[in-house]
């Protein structure tokens, strides 16, 4: 939360609760100046380079239209008699065409390359919530604490990471986020992601990828990874030979009719054998044409990536590792891809209607269904791998812009230790550059459990909230917003933004005690290696039920090994801090109310707050009380 910040209306009271999502603070840690020059400066030339390349297509735009309307002079001038003249401005249009579409992919590609820049620009100015892929289909009610770090929605950790390119690049980065990595795994990655930090022009490179990044949307390839994994439906290399037979003969039929008139007889009967035949195939070809027709969209993407990955030298384990897994064929998988590419292309050929007779006289769906389940049974195992590698290097491309744009942040120091999280001057990924970071200490030494007191608004649900999305950065392999961190491998549970459910019929209070058990067998399942969040614990019900339960779970937790704060409006559970003694301590976060408004400074201290704003805050407003 921004430093000294007075809170003076009911409007702002009610935007900056200490219950508040971290990242709908509207912006995130400034930037250095030197990576907005840089993105500013690359932004001004793919800017000039998309100028030059429209005015370049309206050019040649215009062009076309002269050869167009020259035809047409030439044609009402010299009569049909002189038609054979035609050919030239035929051919002359035909190649100014095929130009004009290597300049319009030009521009569309200088086009993607401002917008890569224009967003990477408004994500270290802070302007990114709510513009970005918000990963809310990656949401799970049930899990321990995805929903109370608020990894996904509107301003999420999610959000302010997901710069992949492929919906498989965002499947692998929320896959991350939702299960912590070993202490191999994290180190692999930290690696990978130092290797990548430096490497702006591949991310642009995938950036400018296929013809929907302008807006940063993302490619689905969902649908193609279920098309792989599926049961092959035409097999055999023998009948897709027959086939191949049957049509060329029937080709040959049909020009030796055309051109001498004889042989009737047998292209009839050709002609009966394919109905024949394709109608024992036609419901599997017309499945396999449609399933390959849903799931090829936007191969070229995929085409490009495989293509960079090919071509590409690591030196990292996991990129090389990586590398590795898309290049376990003699034939490149970019080639194969392209071949797939290329039949999905031909059969959907079938639908135009110029075609569509030409292409029934020689089975044209039924053997390019057979070409493209012969693709399938061949290359489609493979083709999963490839998405899993494409995935992975996209989220640590993703990881990689948040060290290349915070060079501040620190890689944190993952150990095999007991449970364990130290940190100097910790604040929150999300929040604003002058945020106020604390430093934080839990298994280093005998301190196991901070309880958190403070007043309303003064910080304690945000803290919470910094340590556990930090954590789970520092867990996925990311660096982390503090000068120092330290930690060991541990699951988190947490119990911050816990809400009934009208619909489940449960209320606020059951709704938390259901996620305290969980989080109680967790640390009983994980032999306490388990890092715990809890907001007001146990406040949905009395204060003699709440000081007993709260003090039970606590100490359980505290027993098994595990670490961890819970933050409470109710002095009287600070009592158990000195019960619990010397694994517990009391830290509080203070507040000034004085005749300008209420202040806060956000600064942890040791010990038990000592005032109360609420009565203060509801007179401010003019409650009468």
């Amino acid at each position: 939360i921004a430093d000294n910040r007075r809170v003076t209306s009911v409007g702002r009271d009610a935007a900056e609760s200490d219950t508040i999502a971290p990242a709908t603070a509207a912006r995130q840690a400034a930037a250095p100046d030197a990576i907005v020059r840089e993105y500013e400066t690359r932004l001004a030339a793919r800017r000039a380079t998309l100028a030059a390349r429209e005015r370049a297509c309206f050019r040649v735009s215009n062009l076309r239209l002269v050869i167009a309307a020259s035809a047409l002079v030439l044609f009402i001038v010299g009569g049909p008699s002189h038609a054979a003249w035609l050919l030239v401005p035929l051919a002359a249009f035909v190649a100014a065409a095929a130009w004009h579409a290597r300049l319009l992919n030009a521009r569309d590609r200088a086009r993607s390359a401002a917008g890569f820049y224009e967003r990477s620009l408004a994500r270290v100015a802070g302007q990114w919530p709510g513009h970005g892929r918000d990963g809310a289909r990656f949401a799970d009610p049930a899990h321990p604490y995805a929903a109370d770090l608020d990894l996904f929605g509107r301003g999420s950790l999610f959000e302010l990471l997901a710069t992949s390119r492929t919906s498989e690049g965002d499947r692998t980065l929320a896959r991350w986020l939702l299960a912590p990595a070993d202490r191999p795994t994290i180190g692999e990655r930290q690696e990978a992601i130092r290797e990548l930090v430096p490497r702006l022009d591949l991310r642009e490179a995938i950036a400018v990828m296929g013809d929907v990044v302008e807006t940063g949307e993302h490619v689905d390839v969902s649908g193609l990874r279920a098309w792989a994994s599926a049961p092959v439906r035409l097999r055999g290399t023998s009948v897709r030979l027959a086939l191949a037979g049957l049509a060329t003969a029937t080709l040959a039929a049909i020009i030796w009719w055309g051109t001498t008139g004889g042989f009737a007889a047998g292209l009839a009967l050709l002609l009966v054998i394919q109905i024949l035949v394709a109608q024992l195939f036609k419901t599997r070809a017309h499945e396999v044409a449609e399933a390959v027709e849903e799931a090829a969209h936007d191969l070229d993407v995929l085409v490009g990536l495989l293509r960079t990955v090919e071509a590409e030298t690591f030196t990292s384990p996991l990129l090389r590792r990586l590398q590795g897994a898309v290049a376990n064929r003699r034939r490149p998988p970019s080639r194969e891809l392209a071949r797939l590419s290329t039949c999905a292309s031909l059969l959907a050929s079938r639908e135009n209607l110029l075609f569509a007779l030409p292409a029934s006289l020689v089975m044209w769906t039924t053997q390019w269904a057979f070409t493209v389940d012969a693709w399938r049974a061949r290359v489609g195992p493979d083709l999963v791998q490839w998405l899993d590698a494409i995935g992975e290097l996209e989220a640590l491309l993703a990881l990689s812009t948040l060290a290349f744009e915070h060079p501040d942040y620190v890689w944190p120091d993952v150990v095999d230790a007991a449970p364990l999280v130290v940190a100097d001057d910790l604040a929150h990924p999300a929040m604003p550059a002058g945020a106020v970071a604390n430093d934080l200490a839990l298994g280093d030494d005998p301190v196991r459990l901070c309880i958190v007191s403070g007043s309303n608004m003064s910080g304690k649900s945000t803290w919470l909230r910094t340590i556990g999305a930090n954590v789970i950065l520092a867990l996925a392999g990311a660096p982390v917003r503090a000068s120092r961190f330290r930690l060991s491998p541990v699951d988190v549970g947490a119990a911050i933004s816990i809400q009934d459910s009208l619909a489940d019929g449960r209320s606020k209070f059951f709704t938390e005690v259901r996620r305290l058990a969980q989080v109680s067998q967790l640390a009983a399942d994980r032999d306490g290696r388990v890092l715990f969040l809890f907001d007001e614990i146990l406040g949905g019900t009395n204060s003699h039920d709440r000081r007993i339960g709260a003090e039970a779970v606590l100490a359980n937790l505290v027993r098994r090994g595990a670490i961890g704060l819970a933050t409470t409006h109710d002095l009287a559970l600070g009592e158990m801090a000195d019960r619990l003694s010397p694994a517990a301590v009391n830290v509080h976060f203070e507040d000034q109310f004085g005749a300008d408004g209420l202040i806060f400074d956000y600064r942890i201290r040791p010990g038990v707050v000592r005032t109360s704003n609420a009565l203060a805050l509801m007179r401010s407003v003019g409650l009468d009380v």
